[in-house]
């Protein structure tokens, strides 16, 4: 008989509380700093995104090279991976950590969605774009959507260690490729990396609060013999 497999969400409320909130005042500052018009960020964003602009104009496969990755790791992407999550959650009588995971991944989208509505920001407008996006910049989805997905898998496989360098790297590439191909300022793709960090937190905690923190002991055994 094969020993039980067992998922946990091992996140302690105060160790969400502090993800949470850490990131949370960053963003609540570039926020507050984009709609006030602060020049000096304004001025931060149009410098880098003009170096970054030339950079891809100069060289042809960079900007392929950028394309594919935000195509490749587009929020769409992670929408699916989530749901052949869940799925794979509930197989396994996992329910609790399935909601979760479905939770946190909408409210991500929601958010970010509901968030450039209200900030109403434009994207960069270059003479010669080598790429193009629609709706309004802040705070950009694709590096919001990939922080909130590779937090999810990290969350229920904690001890993949491969996973953690890809938390990083994955949404980060993301947002750098943003900026690279011109259809974000460079404060959009830190504000989503950030609000990326602070939805599953949040969800966590919420979890834990109504009673229905996402942990559950699944077992895996072997059918009967004989």
């Amino acid at each position: 008989m094969q020993p039980d497999q067992e998922i946990f969400l091992e996140a302690r409320a105060g160790v969400a509380a502090t993800v949470a909130v850490l990131p949370l005042v960053p963003f609540a500052l570039l926020a507050a700093l984009v709609v006030g018009g602060w020049e000096p960020l304004h001025a931060f964003d149009r410098s880098v995104t003009d170096r970054l602009h030339e950079a891809a104009l100069d060289s042809p496969a960079l900007t392929t090279a950028m394309t594919w990755w935000t195509n490749v790791f587009q929020p769409n992407v992670f929408r699916l991976a989530a749901l052949l999550l869940v799925i794979w959650l509930v197989r396994r009588g996992a329910r609790r950590p399935a909601v979760w995971v479905a939770v946190t991944t909408a409210v991500g989208g929601l958010l970010g969605g509901g968030i450039k509505l209200l900030v109403g920001r434009d994207r960069p407008d270059l003479l010669e774009p080598v790429a193009r996006a629609v709706g309004y910049a802040f705070p950009s989805g694709h590096a919001l959507n990939a922080a909130v997905g590779m937090a999810v898998f990290v969350v229920i496989f904690p001890h993949v260690r491969a996973l953690w360098v890809a938390a990083v790297l994955i949404p980060v590439g993301t947002a750098v490729s943003r900026v690279v191909l011109g259809v974000h300022w460079t404060s959009d793709v830190v504000a989503g990396l950030l609000l990326g960090a602070v939805v599953p937190a949040i969800t966590l905690l919420v979890f834990r609060r109504i009673g229905a923190r996402p942990r559950r002991r699944v077992g895996v055994r072997s059918g009967p013999t004989g």
